[in-house]
């Protein structure tokens, strides 16, 4: 009995030591929590005592590559709020100083606290009430401010532009959104972050880095000035200045020539890659997704059935028409389909399948220089039908895959690689698409189409544009790209480094040869210009859609400077119609800086011209002049 005794007391006494380390352990597990993981008893007792201001960095500015300002920063100011500091105030008075109703007050306080839309509130940490105030509405606001217990300012800054051109390029800056402030530690609610063009691709470099100021509080909250002198301040970080390879006036002046239009002009500098104007139409002004109508207005543009948010520079697929013949031509010389005394007929079309494709009157039979200058239809499905049924491959889907891998090589079938977002791959099939259709039965009859940049073949202007800058180069290209310098930061090698087509240099000569014969007297006279070397190739490409599109592909030189363009323009016909004169009007533009006298009646024709009738979006209703 007195053994049971002295084990049921042992037997208590480890019970009471073991639940006193648990509940030890518990305290600690607490303790450590509070401490080190939870953080708004932290949060609660620093903002006691101090107010830690974010201090936004001044945005990189954008200069063009004469170094004219294009993009730089206006001063804003932002409405913050600290939650648990609020008191009651007068809310009808605070609403009429902002300019809002009591439905927008009482929506915005919703909308912070819940952790839904903003995962990182807290009622101790500063947010966003209202943002990008005027200096005017600031003004008002600052007499006032001692009346809103909770409310304080914070400086921002907001882009503003020099001129209202480029905005598809340029970019835009807008709020970032949950999935931006999970991906990215730098950002909290309320940020601002590049949304699209240049500002989106850039945006590490051109968003600088925060610092930080830390005021310190008395018992009633009141702010007696910097912590330590600021000591433990953190100053914000600039963000990096570009230099655009754009032309300003270049782009302002291809923005006026597509006026009523709907289509794109692409310039590219051949030796560099680097990208002289891009035009898209329709454009809009930049300054309407700037402040606090941007949503507004962004919203109104995504609506708009012309579409003027939509990049038909990069992200339009077109049929490239005849602009895609010099592939052709180089494809069939370089796999020995060819050779430059190679010669076919044309009796107004296609022969083998009893003339369609239909082509122009032009003299027959004729070679590979002719047949570019005169854009001859039936010479290159001629070219075509050799090499996929008659040629050196065992089977017609080796050929074609022998085909298709030169396009690749020249720049068709995926993204180039420009330095914007959201670039379209354009199309080239290969062929299990075709074995897919025709059940592996097909030959280069069944897609005869594809000889001359129809049927299934889709390209940007950009890709148009690369390929004249690979036939100026003789055989290779750098990735197009809009930025030239980044401050103090070398580029990314794609831009510098060249890309090979793999066609001998050899067999550009002859291309080069047919693009310049088409400008002396073939299908680009008009291109022709005193004491200039222009090269060219029209497209007529068929829309199923409506009205053929006009396009115009081109290389020219002068004084040593040389430049590759591609211009296109939806439902505007011949390629001679609209293609080949506004790519006259921008070569003279940007080689010789101004228009010679004899161009002026074809500038203020294609200023005129209505293809497409629209108002482009600018604000106050002025035209962008």
């Amino acid at each position: 009995m007195k053994n049971d005794t002295k084990y049921n007391l042992e037997n208590r006494r480890y019970v009471i030591g073991g639940a006193a380390v648990v509940l030890v352990l518990l305290f600690i597990g607490r303790l450590f929590y509070l401490q080190l993981i939870e953080s708004d008893y932290k949060a609660w007792a620093d903002s006691n005592a101090f107010l830690k201001k974010t201090l936004y960095p001044s945005r990189g500015m954008m200069y063009d590559r004469n170094g004219k300002l294009l993009v730089f920063n206006q001063p804003a100011y932002d409405v913050m709020l600290i939650m648990r500091e609020i008191q009651p105030f007068d809310t009808v008075d605070f609403c009429n100083t902002l300019s809002i109703t009591k439905q927008q007050f009482e929506k915005r306080i919703a909308d912070i606290k819940n952790r839904r839309l903003n995962p990182g509130y807290s009622s101790y940490v500063p947010q966003v009430f209202l943002n990008q105030l005027s200096a005017r509405e600031y003004g008002v606001l600052q007499e006032k401010l001692y009346k809103f217990p909770g409310f304080y300012i914070q400086k921002r800054t907001i882009r503003e532009y020099s001129r209202l051109i480029g905005a598809h390029v340029l970019g835009n800056i807008g709020e970032v959104n949950k999935k931006d402030v999970e991906r990215d530690p730098y950002y909290v609610s309320g940020d601002y972050s590049g949304r699209s063009g240049i500002e989106h691709s850039y945006e590490e470099v051109l968003r600088g880095g925060k610092g930080v100021e830390i005021l310190l509080r008395d018992a009633h909250g009141r702010i007696k000035g910097k912590y330590e002198d600021g000591k433990h301040d953190i100053p914000p970080v600039s963000g990096k200045n570009l230099t655009l390879s754009l032309d300003i006036e270049v782009q302002e002046y291809g923005e006026k020539l597509m006026q009523n239009k709907r289509g794109a002009i692409v310039m590219i500098e051949p030796e560099t890659g680097e990208v002289v104007c891009m035009v898209t139409a329709p454009y809009y002004d930049p300054n309407l997704l700037v402040g606090r109508q941007r949503g507004r207005n962004y919203n109104e543009l995504l609506k708009d059935p012309a579409k003027p948010l939509f990049n038909r520079a990069i992200m339009a697929k077109y049929p490239p028409g005849s602009t895609f013949k010099p592939t052709q031509a180089l494809i069939f010389l370089q796999e020995k389909v060819i050779d430059d005394h190679t010669m076919y007929t044309c009796a107004h079309g296609y022969t083998f399948r009893g003339g369609k494709p239909a082509c122009h009157g032009h003299g027959s039979p004729l070679n590979v220089v002719a047949a570019l200058a005169t854009s001859c239809n039936s010479y290159f499905c001629w070219g075509l039908h050799d090499m996929l049924d008659r040629c050196k491959y065992p089977s017609v889907q080796e050929a074609f895959d022998t085909w298709k891998q030169r396009m690749v090589d020249m720049g068709y079938g995926y993204s180039l690689g420009v330095d914007l977002p959201h670039e379209a791959r354009g199309y080239i099939p290969n062929s299990k698409v075709y074995d897919k259709i025709y059940n592996s039965r097909w030959n280069s009859s069944t897609i005869i189409s594809i000889a001359i940049g129809q049927g299934e073949i889709l390209a940007t202007p950009l890709q148009i544009a690369n390929l004249a800058a690979t036939i100026a180069n003789r055989g290779f290209y750098i990735a197009p790209h809009v930025v030239k310098e980044i401050q103090d930061t070398p580029l990314d090698t794609a831009y510098t480094s060249k890309r090979y087509t793999g066609i001998e240099a050899r067999y550009y000569d002859l291309v080069q040869e047919g693009m310049k014969n088409a400008v002396l007297g073939g299908t680009c006279r008009t291109a022709r210009l005193p004491d200039m070397e222009v090269w060219g190739k029209t497209g007529t490409a068929e829309n199923p859609h409506g009205k053929d599109h006009s396009a115009f592909m081109g290389i020219a030189s002068y004084n040593g400077k040389r430049v590759a363009i591609a211009v296109y323009v939806e439902n505007g016909g011949f390629g001679a119609t609209y293609g080949v004169p506004v790519g006259r009007l921008m070569i003279e533009k940007y080689l010789r800086g101004h228009i010679l006298e004899e161009s002026k009646w074809i500038e203020q024709n294609m200023m005129n011209a209505v293809v497409s009738p629209i108002i482009p979006w600018v604000m106050n209703g002025k035209e962008n002049n």
